[in-house]
């Protein structure tokens, strides 16, 4: 019995797409940038949608439609989807919206790290990462608006909205961090904290 692939969200859009109707891996990537699905899906390497692929197709998932060639591009390999990929497709996606995963971005990291650097620095980053996610949100509600005026459903731009709430709390959150920084009300006492974690050092074994 053949196992499934791990789900991924690259994944989960192929198959999504697939199910539209057949397609090359570039025609793939050209659907995903031109529905705005890189905003959650990375497809900024080529390699990796090839590999998603692969995977597909050696679990079964997709097929092998047909395989072309023209004047102005080289051999290309047309995929379709399987009634297994259908089914994958809806499982994947139900365990997505139902289940919240544990997922390690680098931010939360380096917010656990942040005795390494003075409050100047922290709040000096924050700054600079506080006007980077206010050129983010910009854009984000220009998209949206962009799609509202085409006249497409609210469910097609839920993807959107999500990422500009979540962008727009960030922000609120980097802004009052750095706000707090700036008059002192979050200070710290860098050789008490060396103290304390040297207290709570496990005993060496004996």
């Amino acid at each position: 019995m053949t196992t499934l692939p791990r789900s991924s969200p690259l994944g989960l859009t192929v198959l999504a797409l697939l199910q539209y109707k057949p397609l090359h891996p570039y025609g793939i990537q050209r659907l995903i940038k031109q529905w705005g699905k890189d905003q959650v899906v990375n497809v900024g390497q080529r390699a990796s949608l090839y590999r998603t692929i692969e995977r597909l197709l050696a679990a079964g998932l997709i097929a092998v439609r047909e395989t072309g060639r023209d004047q102005q591009y080289p051999e290309r390999t047309v995929y379709e989807i399987t009634d297994a990929g259908r089914e994958t497709a809806r499982t994947w996606l139900l365990e997505m919206l139902e289940q919240p995963k544990q997922e390690f971005p680098q931010f939360p990291a380096a917010l656990s790290h942040l005795l390494l650097l003075t409050p100047r620095e922290i709040t000096d980053a924050l700054q600079r990462r506080a006007g980077l996610l206010e050129g983010e949100l910009k854009d984000l509600e220009s998209a949206l608006s962009g799609e509202a005026a085409e006249g497409l459903p609210r469910i097609t731009m839920l993807e959107s909205e999500y990422l500009r709430a979540v962008t727009a709390a960030e922000l609120d959150w980097v802004r009052a961090v750095s706000d707090d920084l700036r008059t002192g009300r979050l200070a710290w006492s860098t050789s008490e904290l060396m103290a304390l974690a040297g207290e709570q050092e496990p005993a060496a074994d004996g």
